[in-house]
Parts: structure tokens; C-alpha cells; sequence
């Protein structure tokens, strides 16, 4: 008979239950923590992927929206889950690559304290002001600014928001004022209302506004024309030349959850990201590419992300708070 050193049978004896559990996964409902509002980018990602899941799976997805404080709830709340796989984080670059470079002390950490799942997808913003704003495109926009330095505001409710209108300043050499929400539904909301002058938001918060006529849209952020708006020239060709500033979404388990049940939770986000009912539901209407890795991949991108974004904090000359 082979024999077999203890050390390893205790070993595969210990993994069983793991793998075991990994197989039926999941047996109860999972829940999604976004740390942003409903009506998102980021909220509607989460449902259209869950609602995917719960088909496949049999078992409820629950959507908890934990907005406020840059994601801090949200991904303070996941950091301290129990590790088995049931609490996911579907956020984006704001938790995961731009707060450690905004704030001076973060109360989670976005690398130790997760178990990267997999990226979910990317795309880029829409830069939109009332229709009463003067400003039709964004040189006049930028020649306003210009023309009274400070006077004119932007609103931002996440870290990608914010840093397109950073960027816009450093880039076209103009001062606005930046005024924070808890989330972009809050600051179009007093866009709407003219309490601010402009934003850069996710192109399924924005764009919707746009297409009902109760915001105009100035310019893309990203690199070419969004599908969803054609006659809309990006930034770059706008006036700034070189802009360019996108977004991701990603899917973070707590630290210590098992491998087996991070490659299972990988499997089911990946499959429902690739489905045409994410497709219909999500990715097309709001022009957003579908982006997917394994957790390997999710960790080497988050850190190269990181990196990027530690650089346009500083040479925006952003001082973290």
C-alpha cells in the first residue's frame, strides 16, 4: 500500500470540507454591498449581474446599497464579513484604486483586507450641465471659467467623477469649484436644479438626462465616442487635447475566503457578465465594455491602477484630506 506523509493527508483531510462546500456553493442568498445609491452605474451593474446569478444558481442575489463617505461604509462592511463567500463588494475604482490616494488614513485596506473575484467591466463619463448653462460645448465652457476663475462649480459623487473635473482643470488650466455628494444620482439631482454648474458622471447616470432633454452634454471622457451618443465629441477633440479618463467595476470577497469559493463566485460573475440578459439589461444601454479576468488578473490591474491613479492625484496637486 502507498503510504502517504502525515502532514499531507492532514492537509487534503483539511481542504476537503472546503472544496466540498465549494462545490454546492451557494446554499443560501449571496448579497452584493455597493457603495454607491441605487439607480448608479455601479447599482445597476450589481442587479443585472444578480439577477443572472440567482437564475443559474436557484438562490437569492440581495442588493444592500451602502452609500456615502467615497465607499468607506460599504467596503468596511465587506473587509469585516464572514470569509465564506456569501458577502460580495461590487464596486469600482474609486474603493480600490483612488481613496488611498484622497485620504490621509482609509478605514479599510483596499489590498489586505479582500480577496480579489474578478473585474466586471469599464467604460468612460459624460461631462453635462443644464441646458440653462450658457456654455453649449466645452470651449465655451472652458473660456467661462477662464474668464472668472472660481465662480463656476462642478458636483462629484465618487472618486471617477471626481478626478475628470480635476483632471479638466489641470489639463485646461481653469479653477472650478468642487462640491462632493454621497453619490452621482445626488449631484445630478441639484444639477437638474442648477445648484451646480457641471459633472462628470458615469454615462448611465448622465446619459439618460441627456436623452431627456434635462441636461446637455458637453463632451465623452473617454479616448473615443460612446456608441449610445455619437454627435458627442470627446473631450480631447473638444478642446483638451490628451483627455481621457474611464472607470471599472470589480468584485471583492473578504480576505481569507477559500480559493475554491473565490474561482466559484469567479465563475458565476464572469458567465453572467458575459450573458446577453447583462447585455440587454446593462452593458449596451449604459456603453459599458464588458471586462472580465480571473483574481490573479483582478490583483495585477488593481495595482497597476493604483499606480495611475496615484499619479493624476499629484499632478493635480491634490492634497489628501
Amino acid at each position: 500500500m502507498k503510504r502517504f506523509p502525515l502532514t499531507a493527508l492532514t492537509a487534503a483531510l483539511a481542504l476537503m470540507p472546503l472544496l466540498s462546500h465549494a462545490q454546492v456553493f451557494p446554499e443560501k442568498a449571496i448579497t452584493f454591498v455597493v457603495p454607491f445609491a441605487a439607480g448608479t452605474a455601479t447599482d445597476q451593474i450589481a442587479r443585472a449581474l444578480g439577477n443572472q446569478i440567482a437564475a443559474e444558481t436557484k438562490q437569492a442575489v440581495i442588493i444592500d446599497n451602502k452609500a456615502g463617505a467615497s465607499g468607506f461604509i460599504a467596503s468596511q462592511n465587506v473587509a469585516k464579513a464572514p470569509a465564506d463567500g456569501y458577502t460580495v463588494l461590487i464596486t469600482t475604482n474609486t474603493t480600490h484604486a483612488a481613496n488611498e490616494h484622497l485620504f490621509k488614513k482609509l478605514p479599510y485596506d483596499p489590498v489586505k483586507d479582500f480577496a480579489p473575484i474578478a473585474a466586471l467591466g469599464k467604460g468612460g463619463q459624460i461631462m453635462v450641465v443644464n441646458p440653462s448653462f450658457p456654455a453649449k460645448n466645452v470651449a465655451e465652457f472652458i473660456a467661462l471659467a477662464k474668464k472668472d476663475p472660481g465662480k463656476y462649480s462642478f458636483g462629484s459623487g465618487s472618486s471617477s467623477s471626481r478626478m475628470a473635473g480635476e483632471l479638466l482643470q489641470q489639463m485646461a488650466d481653469i479653477k472650478l469649484l468642487h462640491v462632493p455628494y454621497k453619490s452621482n444620482t445626488l449631484a445630478v439631482t441639484d444639477l437638474l436644479g442648477s445648484q451646480i454648474n457641471m459633472m462628470i458622471t458615469d454615462t448611465a447616470t448622465g446619459l439618460p438626462q441627456v436623452k431627456a432633454g434635462k441636461l446637455r452634454a458637453l463632451g465623452i471622457s473617454s479616448s473615443a465616442r460612446s456608441p449610445l451618443a455619437p454627435d458627442v465629441p470627446t473631450i480631447s477633440e473638444a478642446g483638451v487635447k490628451g483627455y481621457e479618463m474611464g472607470y471599472w467595476f470589480a468584485a471583492y470577497a473578504p480576505a481569507k475566503t477559500p480559493p475554491a469559493v473565490v474561482k466559484r463566485l469567479n465563475e458565476l460573475l464572469v458567465k453572467a457578465a458575459k450573458s446577453e440578459a447583462a447585455k440587454t439589461a446593462f452593458y449596451e444601454p449604459t456603453g459599458t465594455e464588458v471586462f472580465t479576468t480571473s483574481p490573479e488578473e483582478l490583483a495585477k490591474f488593481q495595482a497597476n491602477e493604483s499606480q495611475k491613479w496615484g499619479r493624476i492625484v499629484k499632478s493635480a496637486g491634490i492634497e489628501a484630506e
